[in-house]
C-alpha cells in the first residue's frame, strides 16, 4: 500500500517503510492513502495558481473530507501557506492557532507564525510565538521512546530529525532575535532581548541579545536594569569586551567604584593587544574597532585618576585616548571635556583652553558645556567631570 504525505505545501510519495520520512518532522504524522479522496484534493489544491479558485477549492475541502479528524491539521496547514502566500497576516494567525490547538508540537506550524510574525513585524507575536516553538522543541527533546520503539532507535531518530530541522531552528532564533533588536524604543528594546536571551540561553545569539540589552537600558537611563543585566552577562563571559568597557564607563566617576573601573579597563587594554580578528571582519575594520575600543578604555582610565587626584597621569591617558576616539563625535568631545578638567587642575589654563574648544568643535551633549567653560574664560575647576 502507498500512501502521501502532505507537508506544508508539498506532497510527498512514501512506501510502507515511510518512518524515517515523516519521523524528521516533529509534531503529528497525517497519512493519505494515495488516490483517495483527500489525495486527490491536496493535489488539486497545490495545482491552482489562481489566488480565488485555490481558496475555493480550499474552503471546499475543508468543509467536506479536510474537516474529517486529524485530516483537520491538513486544511488549517492549507489556509496558513495560502495566506502567508497572499500576505494577510492576521488570518494565517487564525489558522495557524487553530492548528496549534489541534497539534500543539507542530515545529512546521511554528516556523510559518515566526514568518508571519516577521514579515508582518509583529514583535509582540514574534516574542510569544518563538517562546512557543522553544517549548515545543524542549518537549520533543524530553519525550521517552515511543511504545514499542526500542530507546536507542529513538535516540538516533531524533537527533536525526532535530539535524534535519537545524536550519529551521537556526531561522527561528535568528529572525526572533533580528525582530527584537530592531525595535526603536530603547526600553522596550532591551525587556525584548532579555526575554529572548531567557527563552533561548543557548543560542548564537543570546550574549550578543543581552550586550545590546544592557546598552538599550543605559539609554533608557534605567541603571539598575543595565546593571543586572550587564553584570549578570559578565559573569557568564568575564572576556566580554561590550560589558567591561560599559561597566568601567559606568563605574568611573563613582568614588566607590573606582578600583572595579579601573580593573575593567586596563583589562579592555589586555585583551585588545592579544585579541585576534574576528572572522568576516576586514583589516581595516578591526583596526578601527579595536582603536575605538582602546580609545574608550583610555578615557575612563582617564576620569579614574582624575577621581583620584591623579591629574598628571590622567592627562597622559586621556591625550592618548584622543586621536583613537576621533571618528566618533561623542566619544571624543566626552574625552576632550575630561582632558579639559584634568588641565586646569595642573593648572594649564591655555592647553584646558585648546581641550575644551576641541570639545565644543564636534556636535555632542559636550558641546554646550564645553562653551560655557570657554565663555567663562576656563575659569578654575570647582566640580568634577561627569
Amino acid at each position: 500500500m502507498r500512501w502521501t504525505h502532505w507537508l506544508s505545501g508539498a506532497l510527498f510519495l512514501l512506501g510502507c517503510s515511510a518512518g524515517p520520512a515523516f519521523g524528521q518532522q516533529i509534531g503529528k504524522f497525517v497519512p493519505i492513502q494515495a488516490g483517495s479522496e483527500v489525495d486527490h484534493a491536496l493535489t488539486e489544491i497545490n495545482a491552482a495558481t489562481d489566488p480565488a479558485q485555490k481558496l475555493a477549492l480550499l474552503d471546499k475541502f475543508a468543509a467536506g473530507p479536510g474537516g474529517e479528524g486529524d485530516n483537520a491539521i491538513l486544511a488549517d496547514g492549507l489556509y496558513v501557506d495560502y495566506y502567508i502566500g497572499q500576505k494577510n497576516y492576521d488570518k494565517a494567525f487564525e489558522y495557524g492557532d487553530k492548528l496549534f490547538a489541534l497539534d500543539p508540537d507542530s515545529f512546521q506550524n511554528g516556523m510559518n507564525m515566526i514568518r508571519a510574525a516577521s514579515e508582518k513585524g509583529d514583535v509582540d507575536r514574534l516574542i510569544s510565538y518563538g517562546e512557543k516553538v522553544q517549548a515545543i522543541l524542549k518537549r520533543y527533546k524530553d519525550a521517552p521512546a515511543p511504545a514499542g520503539t526500542v530507546p536507542s532507535e529513538w535516540e538516533r531518530q531524533r537527533s536525526q530529525t532535530l539535524e534535519t530541522n537545524k536550519d529551521g531552528i537556526a531561522y527561528i532564533q535568528q529572525a526572533v532575535f533580528s525582530g527584537a533588536y530592531q525595535t526603536k524604543e530603547a526600553a522596550r528594546r532591551a525587556g525584548l532581548l532579555t526575554r529572548f536571551a531567557h527563552i533561548y540561553p543557548d543560542s548564537l545569539y543570546a550574549n550578543q541579545a543581552l550586550g545590546v540589552a544592557a546598552t538599550s537600558y543605559q539609554q533608557a537611563q534605567n541603571a539598575p536594569k543595565m546593571l543586572e543585566v550587564a553584570n549578570g552577562l559578565l559573569a557568564k563571559d568575564p572576556n566580554n569586551l561590550g560589558m567591561l568597557l560599559l561597566l568601567s564607563d559606568f563605574y568611573c566617576d563613582k568614588t566607590d567604584q573606582l578600583a572595579k573601573a579601573e580593573t575593567y579597563t586596563k583589562k579592555v587594554i589586555s585583551l585588545l593587544d592579544a585579541a585576534s580578528k574576528p572572522e568576516g571582519v576586514t583589516d581595516e575594520q578591526w583596526v578601527q574597532q579595536k582603536s575605538l575600543q582602546k580609545g574608550l578604555a583610555l578615557s575612563s582610565l582617564g576620569q579614574v585618576n582624575i577621581e583620584k587626584k591623579d591629574n598628571a597621569q590622567a592627562v597622559e591617558n586621556l591625550k592618548a585616548a584622543a586621536p583613537l576616539l576621533k571618528p566618533d563625535d561623542g566619544s571624543y568631545a566626552r574625552n576632550q571635556y575630561r582632558l579639559g578638567f584634568a588641565l586646569l587642575n595642573l593648572k594649564k589654563t591655555a592647553e584646558a583652553k585648546e581641550a575644551f574648544t576641541q570639545a565644543a568643535s564636534v556636535n555632542s551633549p559636550y558641546k554646550t558645556l564645553a562653551q560655557e567653560k570657554l565663555k567663562a574664560s576656563v575659569a578654575p575647576a570647582r566640580r568634577k567631570a561627569p
